[in-house]
C-alpha cells in the first residue's frame, strides 16, 4: 500500500466515520440521559430505533401518507411511546420498590416486546429502506468521497446535539433534568417532580431514536436486526463516560471513525470486533470513560 493510498484511506475513514459516528452519538446521548436520571441502563435503545423505522415504513407503505407527514408522525409516535412506557410501566416498577435489576429487566422486556411486534406484522420479513429527501449525488472533500445524504445526516445530527446541549444548559426543564441526574433527593426537596422529569427524559429518548432512524435508514436496510446498532451506541457511551453527555458525543464520533478505519486498513470482517475491543480497552485503562470523572466507590 502506497503513501497515497494510506492518505486517501485516512481521509475517507475519518469523514465516513464522522457521518456514522454522529448517529451513534445521538443514540448514546439517549442512553446516557436515561441512565443519569434513573440509574438504569436502557437496553431497549436499539429496538426503539428499529420500531421508529418500522413505524415510518408502515405509514409509508400501508397508509400511503406523504413522506413529510410520515416523518412528523413518526417523531410524535416515538416521543409519546417513550413517555407512555415510562409513566405506565417504569414508574409502577419504581413505585413498587423495584430495584435496579427489576428495572433493567423491564427495559429488556420492552426490547423483546418491540421485536416481537415487528415480527408479528410481517413487515420484518422483507428488508427495506426508507426513501431519502436528499439526493445521493457525490461530493468530493479533499480526496474522500461522500454523498449529499451523508453530509445531511452529519449536519442534522450535529444540529440535534446542539439543540440538546442548549436545552440542558439554558432551559428550566434541562436544568431540572441535570438536577435529577446529580441528586434526585435534593431535586425533589426543591420541588422537582421526579416522575415528570423521568417521563420527559424517556420521551426525549424516543424522539432521538426516531431522528436517528430517519437519518440512517435511507442508507441501510430496515430489518429486526437493525437493533444491533445499539451495541455501537453502548460502546460510545462507555468510551465517552456513561454519565457524561459530552462524552457520549465524543465516544460516538470516535467509535464511528475507528469502525471505518478498521474496515479500510484491516478487514471488513473485523468491524464487528472493533466496538467490543474499544469497550475492553476503555474498561482496562479508564473504567469511568474519557469524560466520566473520578471513580467513586459506594459503601454498603
Amino acid at each position: 500500500m502506497s503513501l497515497g493510498d494510506i492518505w486517501l484511506f485516512l481521509q475517507q475513514g475519518l469523514l465516513s466515520g464522522l457521518v456514522t459516528g454522529s448517529v451513534y452519538a445521538l443514540l448514546a446521548l439517549a442512553i446516557v440521559a436515561v441512565f443519569k436520571t434513573t440509574d438504569v441502563p436502557k437496553f431497549a435503545q436499539g429496538e426503539m430505533l428499529m420500531m421508529a423505522g418500522y413505524v415510518a415504513l408502515s405509514l409509508l407503505l400501508l397508509a400511503k401518507l406523504p413522506y413529510v407527514a410520515v416523518i412528523l408522525i413518526t417523531l410524535v409516535v416515538m416521543t409519546l411511546g417513550g413517555a407512555l412506557f415510562q409513566r405506565v410501566v417504569m414508574e409502577r416498577v419504581t413505585g413498587s420498590r423495584g430495584v435496579g435489576v427489576q428495572l433493567v429487566i423491564t427495559t429488556l422486556g420492552l426490547a423483546y416486546l418491540l421485536k416481537g411486534l415487528v415480527r408479528q406484522t410481517g413487515l420484518g420479513d422483507t428488508p427495506r429502506s426508507l426513501p431519502s429527501l436528499i439526493s445521493s449525488d457525490t461530493v468530493v472533500i479533499g480526496e474522500a468521497v461522500l454523498t449529499k445524504l451523508d453530509i445531511a445526516i452529519f449536519v442534522t445530527a450535529v444540529v440535534v446535539m446542539l439543540l440538546i446541549y442548549f436545552m440542558f444548559t439554558y432551559t428550566r426543564i434541562g436544568k431540572a433534568m441535570r438536577a435529577v441526574g446529580m441528586n434526585p433527593k435534593a431535586a425533589q426537596i426543591v420541588g422537582i417532580r421526579l416522575s415528570r422529569i423521568r417521563m420527559m427524559v424517556w420521551a426525549m429518548a424516543g424522539l432521538i431514536s426516531a431522528i436517528a432512524a430517519l437519518l440512517i435508514t435511507p442508507k441501510i436496510l430496515i430489518t429486526p436486526d437493525i437493533a444491533n446498532i445499539a451495541i455501537l451506541a453502548y460502546a460510545a457511551a462507555i468510551v465517552g463516560g456513561f454519565t457524561s453527555l459530552p462524552g457520549a458525543v465524543v465516544g460516538g464520533l470516535l467509535i464511528g471513525v475507528v469502525e471505518n478505519m478498521v474496515g479500510l486498513f484491516i478487514s471488513t470482517n473485523a468491524i464487528v470486533v472493533a466496538p467490543f475491543l474499544a469497550i475492553l480497552v476503555t474498561l482496562i485503562l479508564r473504567p469511568q470513560g474519557l469524560f466520566g470523572g473520578k471513580v467513586q466507590v459506594k459503601k454498603v
